[in-house]
C-alpha cells in the first residue's frame, strides 16, 4: 500500500470512528432505550456533541472528494510528493476540524477547513497537470 492509500485509510477510519463520542453523549442524554428508540420529545444533546454531529456530516461529504481524487491518482499512476504531502495534510486537517468544531473554536475550524481544502486542490492540480489533451 502506497501513502496516499494508507492515509485514505487512515481517513476513512478516522471518519468512520467520529459517531462513536456523540451517539455515547446521546445515551447518556436519553438513555439507552430512548438512544436505540424513537423518542417523541427527545431531550437535546449537549452542545458539544450537536457539534461533533456537523462535523461528522462534513467529514462524510468531504470523504467523497478526497477519495475520489486518490483513487483516480492511484488508478492513473500519479504518485509524488505533491500527492503524498496532501494526503498528509489532509488527514491532520480532517483531526482539526473535528476537534475545533466539537470544542468550538471558529477560526482554527475555518483554517483547518481550508487547508483540508486545499489539499483537495493539490492532489486535483497533479492529476489535471499529467493530463494531455489531443485532439
Amino acid at each position: 500500500m502506497n501513502s496516499e492509500l494508507l492515509y485514505l485509510t487512515l481517513v476513512t477510519a478516522f471518519t468512520a470512528v467520529l459517531w462513536v463520542p456523540y451517539i455515547l453523549d446521546r445515551i447518556a442524554v436519553w438513555g439507552l432505550s430512548d438512544a436505540v428508540g424513537y423518542p417523541a420529545n427527545p431531550k437535546p444533546q449537549s452542545p458539544w456533541a450537536v457539534r461533533l454531529i456537523k462535523a461528522h456530516s462534513n467529514a462524510v461529504e468531504n470523504l467523497v472528494v478526497f477519495a475520489t481524487l486518490v483513487l483516480i491518482a492511484q488508478f492513473s499512476g500519479i504518485s509524488n510528493s505533491t500527492t503524498v504531502s496532501a494526503c498528509v495534510v489532509y488527514f491532520w486537517s480532517r483531526v482539526v476540524h473535528a476537534i475545533a468544531y466539537t470544542f468550538a473554536i471558529p477560526w482554527l475550524r475555518t483554517l483547518a477547513f481550508a487547508v483540508g481544502f486545499f489539499a483537495q486542490v493539490a492532489i486535483a492540480w497533479q492529476l489535471l497537470a499529467s493530463t494531455s489533451v489531443s485532439a
